[in-house]
This record gives structure tokens, C-alpha cells and sequence, in this order.
């Protein structure tokens, strides 16, 4: 098979899984959780987390070995985040995952592209300095949130979460040694802010990168 189609075809099987990941699976865990007595927002918080894991950080440890370039993942990301904003501009949510407070998860569609891309980018076509981040921001934040979901029953910031996310990232950053432990560290310590809409899903990745290409 020619590899560009190769890559094409993966993609549309990712594209695929991620639209199952984001809408009947996740409709399910929804009513599933409100039956069971789950507050809307909770249930919401908790799906985030979900596609956080099942779509964006399942899909980021799959990248370096199906695509040869970013293109296609970095196009596919723009593409979900412009399909996530249309239901915000419509005011035709996604209720089961999406809330009219924020934009946060079309934030992370772009994070996630723009994070892989550019690590690619600046190292020559090394895949890790942008997955890395993204799987802070897909594993550690999701685990932040469902730890705080079951703790406090709603979305607030709090410190047990920042640990249980460093124990998540401080492994992966291992990979990389001194420096990506310290990378680690900082994800999950600035995850704990957000300043008015720059939300951890732009900050964590950020942050992580500029550490790891800097040093």
C-alpha cells in the first residue's frame, strides 16, 4: 500500500474510533452516571476524562508509529476542535460532555495537534517531545479530575489531584530522564491554575514542552 494511503487509512480508523469514543460510549457512561445518581456536571467532568484517555491519549502513543509527519494528526485535531466549537456557536451543546461555562475541550483538540507538531517540527522529526506533553494532558490531567470528581463530587481544583497526576506523569517523563521528571513535576503542579480562559489544557502542555526543549 502506498504510505500516504496508509496513513490515511489509520486515520480514518483513529477518526472513527475518537467519534465513538465521543458520542455512544460516552452518551452510555452519561446516562449510566445520572441513574446512579451523579450530578449533570459531574457526569460531564467524568466523560471529559474519558475522551481525555480513550481518544487523546490513546491516539498520542499511536502517532510516532502510524504517521510518518504530523500532517494528518495536526489536521485531524483542527478538524474535531472546529466540529467540538460548532455546538458552542450553535448553542446546540453536546450535553453529555460539553458545558456553555467553557471551551475547554476544543482547547485541548488544539493543544494536542499543535504540541505534537511542533515537536516534531523543531527536532527534526523526533515524535516524542510533543507526545510527552500530551500525555500529561491526557493521562495525568484525566486522572486530576476523576480523583477530585470522587473526592469532592464537583469540578474544583485541589492538591490530591496534583498528586495523583504526578504519580501518573512522573513515569512517562522518566523516559526522558532528569529533565522530563521535571517536566513531569511542573505539569502537575500547574495544572492546579487557570487564568480566566487559559485553562490547564493549554498550560500543562505548554509548560512540559518548553522545559523539555529548552533544556
Amino acid at each position: 500500500m502506498n504510505p500516504i494511503l496508509g496513513e490515511v487509512f489509520y486515520a480514518l480508523i483513529l477518526l472513527t474510533w475518537v467519534i465513538f469514543v465521543s458520542f455512544p460510549l460516552t452518551r452510555w457512561l452519561y446516562s449510566l452516571m445520572r441513574g446512579r445518581g451523579l450530578s449533570h456536571g459531574v457526569a460531564i467532568y467524568f466523560n471529559r476524562k474519558v475522551i481525555h484517555i480513550l481518544a487523546g491519549g490513546l491516539i498520542a502513543l499511536l502517532v510516532p508509529h502510524l504517521f510518518s509527519t504530523p500532517l494528518i494528526p495536526l489536521s485531524m485535531s483542527l478538524i474535531l476542535a472546529a466540529l467540538l466549537y460548532i455546538p458552542h456557536w450553535r448553542g446546540e451543546l453536546l450535553t453529555w460532555f460539553q458545558t456553555p461555562e467553557n471551551l475547554f475541550e476544543v482547547h485541548f483538540c488544539i493543544a494536542w495537534g499543535l504540541a505534537i507538531t511542533a515537536g516534531w517540527l523543531l527536532t527534526g522529526g523526533d515524535f516524542r517531545l510533543g507526545v510527552i506533553p500530551v500525555l500529561y494532558m491526557s493521562f495525568g490531567d484525566a486522572v486530576t479530575g476523576v480523583v477530585r470528581n470522587l473526592i469532592f463530587r464537583r469540578r474544583t481544583k485541589s492538591w490530591w489531584g496534583n498528586i495523583a497526576m504526578a504519580a501518573v506523569c512522573l513515569p512517562i517523563g522518566y523516559m526522558l530522564g532528569l529533565w522530563g521528571v521535571v517536566s513531569a513535576l511542573v505539569a502537575s503542579f500547574i495544572e492546579h491554575f487557570e487564568f480566566g480562559p487559559i485553562d490547564d489544557n493549554l498550560t500543562i502542555p505548554l509548560s512540559s514542552f518548553l522545559i523539555l526543549y529548552l533544556t
